[in-house]
């Protein structure tokens, strides 16, 4: 079980409509893919995706963070597990993504060599998930059609991109509610796009115009905790903190502070599996439930992020897994398969993936 080696590929996938946020405009999915071998023949598989406007993590910094990784992890033993995950951890500050591309091959690896999936070495049983959609932020016309296209398509809950205009987002939400049928789920993600006073206005005028509002997801910027705790002493409407939270002690300081009614976790995000896993335990001592979700990462690190919802699906109840279903196409054979809004989890050992297709 000693590492063998570590490659790295990088594969691009088109998207089937532009992703726009309040932060970015995305026209291909851009993914980073990593392979650890072992000397005894097994193959671990890990991805992430360079989102710079979010996590700081660029293409040729996660490149570099990866071979510094690399360094540090070969001939070292996956049977060794833990201490392995702590010299990835402690090789290089921050680099959270390149972090958690290595963590998902080596918990695949540990996986397959229990000859299990990677939920059940987790200590998860449910197999079956559903996810919302992203909505993109656009002009009302758009944002309408997509919306009723999502709802055609069978997915039940939607998450609405918002954040460049707040007294426009009331009117997208507003035309956009009109035109959908109700038990449909609107979930809304400013993207840190608006001020305090903004996002109260905001959710009174929702509550004015009796739209239900699942949620509101992180409306002002990260570091502001007291501004979320100002929202959330002024409207009834949920929030979830999403850049708030990267690191298990961010959830530590926004749950102690009662600033917030949910936490997204994203394993890019955060560091990998075992910070993912951490985070939603402290989640779970403050009885706060979590949503787990990506930011477009291809079908190997989403499909991690849907063992570690199995393991802890007493906390996680939401997924915003979508970004494979947002491509035109997969380069994974085999591991989670996304069909539409449904989420099945592969029986095979570790992730399940067979390999990749030819690009």
């Amino acid at each position: 079980m000693l590492i063998k080696n570590m490659t790295v590929k990088i594969i691009k996938m088109p998207l089937l409509k532009p992703f726009k946020t309040a932060l970015r405009v995305v026209y291909e999915l851009e993914s980073i893919i990593l392979k650890i071998e072992t000397r005894n023949g097994l193959v671990g598989y890990g991805e992430t995706a360079p989102t710079f406007a979010v996590t700081g993590d660029s293409k040729s910094s996660i490149i570099e963070a990866l071979h510094i990784i690399k360094r540090h992890i070969m001939g070292k033993s996956v049977l060794d597990f833990n201490q392995l995950l702590c010299i990835v951890h402690n090789s290089i500050e921050k680099n959270f993504s390149a972090k958690s591309a290595v963590e998902i091959a080596l918990y695949d690896i540990f996986a397959q060599n229990l000859k299990i999936p990677l939920y059940r070495l987790l200590g998860g049983s449910k197999r079956d998930f559903k996810t919302g959609i992203t909505i993109s932020l656009n002009d009302i016309d758009t944002m309408i059609q997509d919306s009723i296209e999502a709802q055609s398509r069978g997915f039940k809950s939607l998450k609405i991109k918002l954040g460049d205009d707040y007294k426009e987002d009331i009117q997208r939400v507003i035309e956009i509610k009109k035109a959908l049928h109700v038990e449909t789920s609107l979930k809304l993600d400013a993207n840190q796009g608006w001020s305090k006073e903004e996002c109260v206005e905001f959710l009174n005028s929702m509550e004015k115009h009796q739209i239900p509002i699942e949620l509101i997801e992180q409306p002002v910027k990260k570091g502001d905790i007291e501004g979320l705790k100002y929202i959330k002493e002024r409207s009834s409407i949920p929030i979830l903190a999403d850049e708030s939270v990267f690191s298990p002690m961010d959830a530590v300081k926004i749950l102690e502070a009662d600033a917030v009614d949910f936490v997204n976790i994203k394993l890019d995000k955060c560091g990998g599996i075992s910070n993912a896993l951490l985070i939603a335990d402290i989640c779970k001592l403050y009885d706060t439930k979590c949503m787990i979700g990506c930011m477009l990462e291809g079908a190997i690190s989403v499909g991690a992020a849907a063992h570690v919802a199995s393991a802890r699906s007493d906390t996680v109840t939401m997924l915003d897994l979508d970004a494979p279903i947002l491509c035109k196409t997969s380069l994974v054979s085999g591991g989670v398969k996304f069909d539409g809004a449904d989420i099945e989890l592969s029986d095979g050992y570790g992730l399940g993936i067979s390999g990749l297709k030819p690009t």
